[in-house]
């Protein structure tokens, strides 16, 4: 791997390390987010804890983290792949955010920025699961689950063997981030999405 390829991955994990939910909870607040609702710094507990134009404003920033490694990769490297370590090293900026000493979030509104600019109809898949689980459930962490399972497979079919195995690596870290959420829909207790309830 080339020098420039490195300072690329790491460049894009500190990118992914820049906690907007945070941020703008924080200057509009005054308060830490992880302190409120499921302790989150993602679009879902900042529009719970804030509303609707913080939750969009955070879920816009969070897509454009995951797009910005792909558009520079595309346009500078040429291996998928490596494009592709890229954007994983972002989803472990945002859920291991060095500046919030490796607490931060979940992953997904990366993950939707990184296909929009990579492979298209993958981000479509994930889109048609993820509007489907969550209409059924009202549930966005099994809606989220459920989409990026269905993005992976995807890409499994359709892409070479090492972006499959990179983003499957993604695949991994989202289910690892969602383990609470799990256990609380297993359990009954996982909050459902409601619009109304926010201002």
């Amino acid at each position: 791997m080339s020098s420039h390829e490195i300072s690329f991955l790491v460049f894009s994990y500190l990118l992914g390390s820049i906690p907007f939910g945070y941020l703008i909870y924080y200057f509009s607040e005054g308060r830490d987010i992880r302190t409120q609702g499921s302790g989150n710094i993602g679009a879902t507990n900042v529009l719970r804890s804030k509303g609707k134009l913080a939750g969009i404003l955070t879920l816009v920033l969070d897509i454009l983290k995951g797009a910005v490694p792909v558009i520079y990769g595309r346009a500078h490297i040429e291996l998928p792949w490596i494009i592709l370590l890229g954007a994983l090293a972002v989803l472990l900026g945002h859920a291991f955010p060095v500046f919030l000493k490796f607490r931060g979030g979940k992953g997904v509104a990366c993950l939707v920025g990184v296909f929009l600019f990579f492979y298209f109809p993958a981000l479509l898949v994930f889109a048609a699961v993820f509007l489907l689980t969550l209409y059924m459930s009202r549930y966005v962490s099994l809606a989220s689950l459920l989409a990026s399972c269905a993005l992976f497979f995807c890409v499994l079919l359709t892409q070479v063997a090492e972006s499959s195995m990179v983003v499957f690596l993604m695949l991994l870290l989202i289910v690892f981030r969602h383990r609470a959420n799990i256990g609380r829909i297993v359990a009954g207790n996982e909050r459902k999405f409601s619009w109304r309830q926010n201002g």
